[in-house]
């Protein structure tokens, strides 16, 4: 049975580095030009979300969207190389997404509060964005709710691969919006607590599964089969 798995990308698939609250700085203050007085709120949020949140904070109108994602872009771009030399892998992520690649029936791809420009920016930093279809995926540009992003990405993998709508969907990720995303939309839901929620904030949000890394790749094949067979 075919499975779409949805993986989130900071603190779940990659340590930015503390790069990404780098990132909305600088592109708030392109924008504003000056500095934000404090650093963005970010926690499973989505950029639309994070962006916004950071304009209201400091009185200003929010400016139109395609601005507000070429900011975010530049400053990606910008910021790439200190991604590399402060950041990293997570620990079993490599193994793990090469052995769900390797099941034919697993689709695999992201589902990230980041735009889609600083999601590949963020995976091809570390060679990962060959690891996952990112061209199905559903970013921060895509609605400011987490939860709404479940939908875009079911959509563009339906459609990709000629999937019924009623194929099963597994998210994994590090906080309780990703927790929260998937219970709304009744998907699976691997939680990996290599972020700053512990286990059991995890557990307390809905997560039954959650895992304290990526390490175990065969628990995680496991976890995701299991999920699949519930959802048939």
């Amino acid at each position: 049975m075919r499975l779409i798995v949805l993986w989130d990308i900071d603190h779940t698939l990659i340590d930015n580095g503390g790069v990404s609250k780098e990132i909305y700085a600088s592109a708030f203050a392109s924008i504003a030009g000056h500095a934000p007085v404090a650093p963005a709120v970010t926690d499973g949020r989505t950029d639309r979300l994070i962006m916004r949140d950071m304009f209201l904070r400091h009185d200003l109108a929010m400016p139109d969207w395609p601005v507000v994602n070429d900011a975010l872009e530049a400053a990606g771009n910008r910021l790439t190389a200190e991604l590399r030399r402060r950041g990293g892998a997570l620990p079993g992520v490599r193994e793990t997404l090469n052995a769900v690649q390797r099941q034919g029936q697993l689709i695999s791809s992201v589902l990230t509060g980041n735009i889609a420009a600083n999601a590949r920016t963020k995976l091809s930093a570390f060679d990962l964005d060959g690891l996952v279809d990112m061209g199905v995926g559903a970013y921060g540009a895509d609605d400011e709710e987490r939860q709404a992003l479940v939908a875009v990405a079911r959509h563009r993998v339906g459609e990709a691969y000629e999937l019924p709508a009623s194929t099963p969907v597994v998210l994994v990720g590090d906080t309780p919006r990703d927790v929260e995303a998937a219970l709304v939309n009744d998907t699976g839901i691997i939680a990996v607590s290599t972020g700053v929620h512990s286990a059991g904030q995890l557990r307390d949000a809905g997560a039954r599964v959650v895992l304290p890394d990526l390490t175990d790749t065969e628990s995680v094949i496991d976890h995701l089969h299991l999920m699949a067979a519930e959802r048939r």
